[in-house]
């Protein structure tokens, strides 16, 4: 298995990657660039093209773990939507402290895109910064 890494920028954040062919085994979102380009995959979806990261996956969805299936409920939200943490414990047969546990824990985020999970009177936490939350659900608004 060949692994790449690369980052591309997304305003004041640099989105570094971590995959091999169509799996992404890790996402960050980092004030530096890392060495290599990133995935073409990703670069089209900062540029507003919302299918593209369709046709990844992510080491996050892999078995029947709680977190796995809070993942794959994640996945299933659309482009320029978003779902309550209760939503999707609901989904994944859990509760919401359990699905916020899980979103901290994200370890590829934009492919299991956690930035839609919000809470029910607001937006919700996200790592590295809620302004990336933001800024990722209004790209999404834009263009979705």
């Amino acid at each position: 298995m060949v692994v790449a890494t690369g980052s591309c920028p997304f305003g004041l954040w640099h989105v570094h990657i971590v995959w091999s062919g169509d799996l992404v085994m890790q996402v960050r979102f980092l004030r530096e660039p890392a060495e290599g380009p990133a995935h073409p995959a990703f670069r089209r979806y900062l540029a507003g093209d919302q299918d593209a990261l369709a046709g990844l996956s992510s080491v996050a969805t892999e078995g029947d773990s709680v977190y796995a299936r809070i993942y794959r409920a994640v996945r299933a939200i659309p482009y320029g939507r978003t779902a309550t943490y209760g939503e999707i414990a609901a989904a994944a047969g859990t509760v919401p402290r359990v699905v916020g546990n899980a979103m901290r824990a994200n370890p590829t985020p934009l492919v299991v895109p956690c930035h839609r999970v919000v809470a029910k009177g607001g937006i919700g936490g996200f790592t590295p910064s809620i302004e990336v939350k933001r800024a990722l659900l209004a790209l999404e608004a834009r263009r979705g």
